[in-house]
């Protein structure tokens, strides 16, 4: 009886957290996300965890084998900001996971933020002084 309440109760939280739209509060509940598994139906929107990332599904698919999260960049963006208490190093997004305005990273070096969102471009290089600021 208990084990089946409890079950209930993970489903119920997994549910909500799949209401989940913003990238940050998502990733405060990422032990919330299914794993990601070959063969289901994933829609655009959801998140999974694989290998111990989150990722956003992109576009509706059905995944296979071979299209896991961390090598197929048209289905899958990865959060780049995993933890929001740590500053993770800046590492390239795509077009599909920039960062967002406040985002805070560091590189060679520095700590930086972004100031706009849908920043793909790389701290402190040269025309980026709109885009980043050293903090």
């Amino acid at each position: 009886m208990i084990t089946e309440v409890l079950a209930q109760m993970a489903k119920l939280a997994q549910k909500q957290a799949m209401q989940i739209t913003d990238d940050a509060e998502a990733l405060e509940v990422k032990f919330l996300y299914p794993e990601w598994k070959s063969g289901k139906s994933y829609a655009a929107g959801y998140r999974v965890n694989y290998k111990d990332v989150l990722y956003k599904v992109l576009q509706d698919h059905t995944s296979q084998d071979d299209w896991t999260p961390d090598v197929s960049p048209s289905l899958f963006a990865k959060v780049l900001i995993p933890d929001a208490s740590v500053i993770p190093e800046w590492e390239q997004p795509d077009s599909t996971n920039p960062y967002s305005k406040g985002d805070k990273v560091t590189h060679n070096g520095k700590m930086w933020e972004s100031m706009v969102d849908n920043n793909v471009w790389e701290p402190g290089a040269t025309g980026t002084e709109s885009l980043w600021k050293e903090v």
